[in-house]
């Protein structure tokens, strides 16, 4: 059987937990925790030149043209302003069938992504240029 994923738009916004991009968007990003990182804001983040994950307090995470925040639904990160149909929840099992349960998905339109989840302050240096 297969499960078609929808997004329908999600009223209120999840609060953000997370910020993403991909791509292009990726050196903006970087700058922008760089930044962030020297005023002495604590943010962690996964990825490399192509994706950049980055997870923090709301009001801490950078803005990057581009860029999209996620929130907790659950058990994963998703868009803030959309929601999976049928429940995240749901999608994060499928997404971890036969993998550690320990991992971070995040779920997004044409994208979903299984990492460990950085559980330190990022270095500045080791960020994308």
């Amino acid at each position: 059987m297969t499960i078609r994923l929808r997004w329908a738009l999600r009223e209120p916004p999840l609060f953000p937990a997370a910020v993403v991009g991909f791509d292009e968007v990726v050196p903006g990003l970087a700058a922008a925790v760089r930044e962030r990182l020297g005023r002495g804001v604590e943010l962690r983040a996964a990825g490399g030149a192509r994706l950049l994950l980055v997870l923090g307090e709301a009001a801490d995470l950078p803005w990057a043209d581009g860029a999209r925040y996620l929130g907790w639904d659950g058990g994963m990160l998703t868009p803030t302003t959309h929601r999976p149909l049928p429940a995240a929840g749901l999608w994060r099992q499928a997404v971890l069938r036969g993998i550690d349960e320990d991992r971070l998905v995040v779920l997004l339109p044409g994208r979903a992504m299984v990492t460990a989840a950085p559980r330190r302050a990022t270095d500045a240096g080791l960020l994308p240029i």
